[in-house]
């Protein structure tokens, strides 16, 4: 198996050592009167990279702005082509981080979905923005986002335990606008009038954590609050089994496309999980069988969720060992692997 990709930051990990990787240029989001040449300067490199290094007997890529080479050199070569995509993308970089070559993309999009011969979406959301864009219903194909079960155990020796008696809520992810940190902040502060003894685990970074940290340090609860900023992916499951209850406290949104993977690695870790009552996560989550739903937004209802799950130890194990099965029964890695290749088979090129 060979990789293409612009950026690497760490070396393969365990098991995946003898991975051939290929490095390409990346693109930005540049001025549209130049960009239209740098999108071609980069897939004619892929192209040639694909040409060079094959032949293969399937290609897979994951949706970006600018990158249309893999599924158009799959469609030549007669091979699959699939593509997961994760996001709307254009309508999530032009509202989070600025888009100025918005027909640039739309063009690469449409030449990427036509060429692709499986489009694999994370979530229902994610599946209805690719056909209204035109990529035809029965080649679009949803799959949640798993996790690997074997590294993310309930079974993990603890990073950080708390003191005996104390009660741990834990948040890991980057800490972005849409992962609703201010509900968390205003619920933890809620449940800390009514238990001394809870503690805050905060495992991530991102633009919205100074805002979260001085809100914290503003409600005088830093004290009670641990914050790691960003760790490697080698800590996750040890942060993981450290906390008593994991939370996801999404924000309403209109189109929630999300298949959060820390939802999956909390499920997986057997903790009692929190999640907002939205999109995906309501067909991942069932209320009092695997995890707990709160109305997305609502620091109340979230407050008083964690005041059961403190109160309540043996609901807390309960719902940690629905999660760990609910995982291995449908949502690891190797069983997202096996739905793809099924789906890779069934191709007729």
């Amino acid at each position: 198996m060979d990789v293409f990709a612009a950026r690497v930051d760490e070396a393969p990990p365990s098991g995946l050592e003898s991975l051939q990787v290929h490095h390409v240029t990346p693109v930005g989001d540049g001025d549209p009167s130049s960009h239209a040449a740098a999108i071609a300067a980069l897939n004619d490199e892929l192209a040639a990279l694909l040409d060079r290094a094959g032949p293969y007997d399937l290609v897979y890529e994951r949706y970006s702005l600018w990158s249309l080479a893999g599924m158009e050199h799959a469609a030549t070569a007669g091979i699959p082509g699939l593509l997961e995509v994760n996001a709307p993308l254009i309508e999530e970089q032009a509202a989070y981080r600025g888009l100025r070559d918005a027909g640039g993309a739309d063009r690469v999009a449409a030449r990427t979905f036509r060429a692709a011969s499986v489009l694999l979406a994370v979530s229902t959301e994610v599946a209805t923005w690719l056909e209204r864009r035109g990529a035809a219903g029965d080649r679009v194909h949803v799959i949640p986002n798993g996790v690997d079960a074997e590294r993310f155990r309930p079974d993990v020796r603890p990073a950080t335990p708390g003191p005996p008696g104390s009660f741990t809520v834990g948040f890991v992810g980057s800490m972005k606008p849409w992962h609703g940190l201010d509900v968390l902040v205003e619920a933890f502060a809620r449940l800390q009038e009514r238990a001394p003894d809870a503690r805050l685990l905060l495992v991530g970074d991102g633009p919205a954590r100074a805002a979260v940290c001085a809100d914290l340090a503003a409600r005088g609860l830093a004290g009670v609050v641990h914050c790691t900023e960003a760790v490697a992916p080698h800590e996750v499951p040890g942060l993981l089994t450290s906390v008593d209850a994991a939370v996801a406290p999404y924000p309403q949104a209109t189109g929630f496309y999300f298949s959060p993977l820390k939802v999956y690695e909390y499920l997986a870790a057997g903790r009692a999980v929190v999640a907002s009552r939205v999109g995906q996560l309501e067909t991942v989550i069932r209320h009092d069988v695997n995890g707990l739903l709160c109305p997305p937004g609502d620091a109340g209802a979230l407050a008083a969720a964690l005041e059961r799950l403190r109160c309540e130890p043996a609901l807390r194990a309960r719902l940690g060992r629905a999660a760990r099965a609910t995982v291995l029964y449908k949502h690891t890695w190797d069983a997202v692997a096996a739905r793809v290749l099924e789906l890779a088979a069934a191709v007729e090129v």
